[in-house]
Formats: C-alpha cells, structure tokens, sequence
C-alpha cells in the first residue's frame, strides 16, 4: 500500500471512529481553522504577492476575509444546520414520526485551482469539516507559495487522519482520483470536470463540480452607466480577470454604448493608473502558457484601450476590445484574462437568442432598471447565479448557493449550502406501537375499498 492509499485508509478508519459526529468536534476544528488562518496572516499575503502578485488589499476582501466570514457564519448557524428535520406525513402514516437527519458522507477529496488559491481551497474545506467529513485537499502546483504554505498550515494545525494536504502535479490528482472517496468536490474546468467525473464513476463517488463558462454582462438603454461601468471594471479585472463568474464579454446597447466605454475607461484609469504595468499591486497572469493565449487574442477586433502587455512580468493590461464577432477566437473559449471583447445590440431578444445558443454560463449579469426586461432575462436565460445591477457581488451572500448548471458545473456551496453539499440527508421514519393501520394489509374488498378512498 503506498502512501496515498495510506492517508485515504487513515483517514477512512479516523471517520469509522465516529469523532468528527459530535457538535462540539466540529465545532473545535472550525475554530482551529480560524485561528490558523489569523497566524499565518501575513505569511498568506506575502504568497500571494509571490504566486499573482495580489495586494494586500485584494488577498484581504477576496481571500482571506472571505474565509473569515464563511468560518463565522458556520459557527453561528451549525448546531441550527446539525438538528434533525422534521418532515411532514400523509393520512396514511397516522401515528408516525417524520424526520431527515444530516450526516457526513466520510472521507473527502477537495481538489482547489490557482486563481484564488487560498479561498477556493479552504471554503469547501469548511462545509466539509461542517458536515462532520474528514478532508484531504490537493492544491494547485502552479501557485507554489500558497500550496506549499498551506502544507506547513495544516500540518500544524491538524492530524493528517483528519485534515491533510497532498502537493503535486497531474499525476498525483490522477493517483488521488483512483482512490475510494467517499466525496468529490473539485473547482476548475469544464475539460478537468469531465475527468473527474469519469473517474467518480469508477466508485459512484457523488461529486459537486465548480466549472466555468463565458459568463455575459448585458448593459442596457437605460442602465446607470456610471454605475454600470464602475461594477463591469471591478468584476472583470479583479485577480486581472482571473476570476470563474468575472464577466467574460459584453453586450452593450447600441444607444448607450459610447458613453459606456468612455466611463469603463475613466474607471480602468481610477482603479489601475494610467500606467497599469507600472502599478505595483497589478495582478499577474499565472504562467507563460497562459499569457500567450491571452496574447494571441489581442488580434482580435479593435483595441480601443488598453493591449500593452510585459512578457517578463507575465502581465496584460485591462484591455477592452471592439468590433468583436461570435466567429472570432477570443468567442470560442473563456477568457480568464484581463479582456473584455464588446458586443452590440439593439434588440434585447437577439441577446437572449445568442446565448441561448451556446453553453449555459456559470454567471450572467445585466444592467438596466425595467422589472419586464430584468424577468425576461431571469426567465429565458439558462445560468449558475449572477446579479442585476451588479457583477460578482452574489457570491458574497452566504444565504445564497453558488454553482452552476450544465457544462459551468453541479452544485452549489457557500454558508448552509456548503454544509448541506457534504451531508447525505437521511430519511427516517418512526412507526408507532400502539396501533396498526389494516388498511396496509391484503384483507379483501373491505380494505380493497378503504385503500381505494384514502389514495384517490
């Protein structure tokens, strides 16, 4: 037995054990979670800094304060979440007790991306732990910082039989994958999602997969441009848009749009400085592969601002491009970069019909004041969460599931949803005693006829 197996067989008989059940273990571990985290503060920012050159500032509100929250939320709500459901009964379960009882599937594997290497690799972490699951996580290699540090948190924190970190590159994801999990949650792409879940089958591991997709932003007629153009800059060249629900294009009316990209350029210039390749907090592009495939879509359309780039640095500036067609490259695949290609329209209909077309995205966003174009969105549109009015801000509700559907993912987590994901719901049923109902027996025509009354 090598050492993979090992750790998962660890693990397996540490959950048979039944201490991760209690409330007040969880409980504990959530807390050692957090306190984790707040030790290792500043070692978290200065990865960070190393893997994206993120700023303090963006790895506080997009990393770390995130996980924060979620923890607090967790730990007020959990002994609420840990309770028995009480379930409703029919006439013909008279006398019966009804109830769903939430309980940790075992031993799960968390497998995290690169782009927000910290958030993405704990926050299932904690439904996990929530739900009473042991956990093992494996986290990218192409943010080594903050893999190798979250090595060094974790093993002090916990016991590996519990809550353990395996480095490595493909290989080792594939050698974790041919393992018995009792859970599967991974985050990344659509082509990884399918191989995860091909390699689930093998044990009918349930799964949840946080894909991607080519998330829309609709700006409207009469949307607040200011504002419009303000939340499109923020959501799309956060983490320099390697963000999975950062809008991937845009749909711009063709009445407002010159207004729009005169003001999306006014805030570009507002967040980032004339000179966003000089700006020291500037997010980097994760590594040179990506960076040419970026590159490669700066020939598409019209740059009309923007498209300087740093090879050395592995940085794009926040780029805007015009003159964009559904045959052109940069439509083909999700971005995941500081782009952002333009569409125009006059018609909302034809919007709908256009991204009806291709596969559901995993976020959408539009921006516009009318109540019937904002249902006829939500209504006819296909996609995994997103906002009115707004980009990103939904996945910082912890009342609200986020996921996608189709090709951007299967289910959802954050607050209760994390911990619902990694709980098998257990219905149970409690029979009375002190009577039985006939009428659930064979006995001839009279319990034929009383049979036939109650379930007509």
């Amino acid at each position: 037995m090598d050492q993979t197996e090992q750790l998962v067989e660890n693990q397996r008989e540490f959950f048979l054990s039944g201490e991760t059940l209690t409330y007040s273990f969880r409980k504990e571990q959530l807390k050692k979670l957090k306190n984790m985290l707040k030790k290792y503060e500043k070692s978290i920012y200065q990865a960070l800094k190393t893997d994206l050159n993120k700023s303090n500032y963006e790895t506080l509100t997009t990393e770390v304060g995130f996980l924060y929250t979620e923890i607090d939320f967790t730990l007020k709500h959990l002994k609420d979440w840990m309770k028995p459901e009480k379930a409703e009964a029919p006439i013909t379960h008279k006398g019966t007790k009804n109830y769903i009882l939430s309980e940790p599937y075992g031993v799960s594997l968390v497998i995290s991306p690169w782009n927000y290497p910290l958030q993405l690799a704990i926050a299932p972490a904690i439904g996990a732990i929530a739900a009473g699951n042991t956990v093992i996580l494996k986290p990218s290699e192409f943010t080594q910082a903050t893999s190798s540090l979250l090595v060094e948190m974790i093993n002090e924190t916990f016991d590996n039989t519990y809550f353990a970190v395996v480095e490595g590159d493909k290989e080792v994801s594939e050698k974790l994958l041919k393992q018995k999990f009792d859970y599967i949650f991974f985050t990344g792409s659509t082509t990884v999602g399918k191989i995860i879940m091909r390699e689930a089958s093998a044990h009918l591991t349930p799964v949840t997969l946080e894909l991607g997709g080519k998330s829309p932003v609709i700006v409207d007629k009469d949307a607040n441009i200011d504002l419009a153009a303000k939340r499109i800059v923020w959501g799309k060249f956060t983490n320099a848009g390697q963000t999975c629900v950062a809008p991937d294009y845009l749909y711009a009316h063709e009445d407002i749009k010159p207004k729009l990209l005169k003001t999306m350029k006014k805030y570009i210039k507002s967040f980032y400085g004339k000179k966003p390749l000089k700006n020291e907090d500037y997010v980097r592009i994760i590594n040179k592969d990506h960076f040419h495939r970026l590159q490669a879509f700066l020939t598409d359309g019209k740059i009309v601002y923007g498209g300087n780039y740093n090879e050395g640095k592995n940085a794009i500036e926040p780029t805007i491009l015009d003159k964009i067609s559904w045959e052109d490259s940069i439509m083909q695949e999700e971005i995941f970069g500081p782009l952002l290609p333009v569409l125009t329209f006059s018609n909302l209909d034809d919007v709908v019909l256009s991204i009806k077309q291709i596969e559901k995205p995993l976020a959408l966003y539009y921006f516009g004041e009318k109540l019937p174009a904002q249902q006829k969105i939500l209504r006819d549109i296909s996609f995994g969460g997103g906002c009115i009015n707004d980009t990103l801000y939904h996945l910082a509700n912890p009342h609200l599931p986020f996921g996608g559907v189709g090709s951007s993912g299967i289910g959802g987590y954050h607050g209760k949803y994390s911990f619902d994901t990694f709980s098998h719901k257990k219905s149970v049923l409690k029979q009375t005693t002190k009577f039985d109902m006939p009428f659930r027996y064979p006995g001839g025509k009279v319990a034929e006829q009383l049979v036939k009354r109650i379930m007509r």
